[in-house]
């Protein structure tokens, strides 16, 4: 990678590779309401959009937004029907039809997988039952 001024970047470099080691995980089909929640004008203002968790796994998600937002690099994902809130996320990319790719700055356990799969409006859950004793 090459900067403006002809030089070459280290850290692309090594973001590059970081991400090319890390392990993947298999996104499954959802559907749960979820809420993004940010920063704007620096640190003065919160603020909130609803959307749609469509596809997750442990490790990111992608999210529909009814409505065009630009989003901010780094932001919180709550999943209230599941009980899971704050967790970190980075934007990795947006789609043209209000879609947009996460990633979790921690893994999701499988634990709170199963308990968003449970409330997921999606038919390939239906059957899914919670256990209360992981409650």
């Amino acid at each position: 990678m090459r900067t403006a001024n002809g030089g070459s970047h280290f850290l692309k470099k090594e973001e590059s590779f970081m991400y090319d080691r890390e392990n993947r995980y298999r996104m499954e089909d959802t559907m749960n309401a979820g809420r993004l929640e940010y920063t704007e004008n620096g640190m003065t203002h919160m603020a909130a959009r609803r959307c749609d968790v469509i596809r997750i796994s442990m490790s990111g998600a992608v999210v529909a937004l009814i409505t065009q937002v630009n989003l901010p690099k780094q932001f919180y994902l709550d999943i209230p029907d599941a009980r899971i809130t704050k967790v970190g996320a980075v934007l990795m990319k947006t789609f043209a039809n209000n879609t947009a790719e996460i990633r979790f700055l921690r893994l999701l356990t499988q634990k709170e997988l199963d308990r968003i799969f449970v409330f997921s409006t999606h038919p390939a859950h239906k059957d899914r039952v919670l256990d209360v004793r992981s409650w």
